[in-house]
């Protein structure tokens, strides 16, 4: 080969791999196009629909708005619709100090703490040993039961009020702790978000105790428990949150005003004349805060189990 052969050769074009790679990704079949957001491809999509969403959540703030402001107003200020946002006679914590004087606001959330304690360590503890047994063991008729399960999810609480009320009656167990405390226990959709968070751990884990002998039990408590220490808390939230925030059922279950929770001596701040609003909203006020601190410490938690279990749509 001449030295002409090589000079009239042309020269070998090298070509990246990194844009055949992406036209290939780009003329995939069935492939979706654009960006993944839900908001829309191009600036003025995402830009009404971040003006509809911040339009939904003032409307969902003014109410707040409204309790909080009326909750730092007196009587006569709150019941004028003409100063709702700035009294004539200016903002006063006496709302608070008369609900903190009358002596029933301190009961009241010392029981609501109690119940919602009580009934978030039985519920999580129950639904917990349940989840397990369908996730992780054979027994007859579990398909059924399984299926009984998720369907009394669909049944709404409102229903049972009269059963659950009967058999606390035939227990002899109304105006107690326990009437408020044992129906509430019942959370079959913890049970089901529980089941499924238990499939996804692996079995090998499981084999690997199993080798060393250990039992059910040792597995639930040394294997289990341990790797699902997030998705319990987040559960543990929920639970907690519906027990403080539940009115129907302690409204039935007592007449005692020694036994009544928050929600129950909310609606008792009443006198000849009517509602008080100003002391009905700092009454609120009061019994919100514990839930916004729970969300506050707690909200990694809670973001992290509505992914985990679907609840985002993912």
């Amino acid at each position: 080969m001449t030295s002409t052969d090589v000079r009239t050769r042309p020269a070998r074009r090298t070509v990246s791999p990194l844009p055949a790679a992406r036209r290939a990704h780009r003329d995939r079949p069935g492939e979706r196009r654009g960006p993944n957001l839900t908001l829309g491809a191009s600036r003025l999509s995402r830009t009404l629909a971040l003006a509809a969403l911040a339009v939904m959540a003032l409307i969902w703030l003014l109410p707040m708005a409204w309790a909080v402001l009326t909750a730092f107003k007196s009587e006569q200020d709150a019941s004028d619709p003409l100063h709702w946002i700035w009294p004539r006679g200016g903002f006063t914590l006496h709302g608070f100090r008369t609900v903190i004087e009358r002596g029933d606001l301190p009961l009241w959330m010392l029981n609501s703490f109690f119940i919602a304690a009580a009934v978030t360590v039985i519920t999580v503890a129950v639904s917990a040993m349940a989840g397990y047994a369908f996730s992780r063991t054979l027994f007859r008729g579990r398909r059924w039961l399984f299926t009984v399960v998720v369907a009394s999810i669909l049944v709404p609480p409102q229903l049972l009020i009269v059963p659950w009320f009967q058999q606390m009656l035939t227990l002899n167990l109304v105006d107690t702790y326990a009437a408020v405390i044992l129906p509430q226990t019942v959370a079959p959709v913890m049970v089901f978000i529980l089941k499924k968070h238990f499939d996804t751990i692996p079995r090998e884990l499981e084999e690997a105790a199993r080798i060393d002998g250990a039992g059910h039990a040792r597995v639930f408590w040394s294997v289990m428990m341990p790797l699902s220490r997030p998705m319990l808390a987040a559960v543990s939230i929920f639970v907690f949150i519906g027990a403080w925030n539940n009115f129907m059922w302690p409204f039935v279950s007592t007449s005692d005003p020694a036994l009544m929770t928050l929600p129950v001596g909310i609606t008792a701040v009443k006198d000849a004349y009517g509602v008080n609003y100003a002391q009905t909203m700092a009454s609120s006020v009061l019994a919100a805060l514990p839930l916004v601190l729970v969300f506050v410490f707690f909200q990694r938690h809670i973001v992290k189990s509505v992914a985990t279990t679907g609840l985002g749509g993912q």
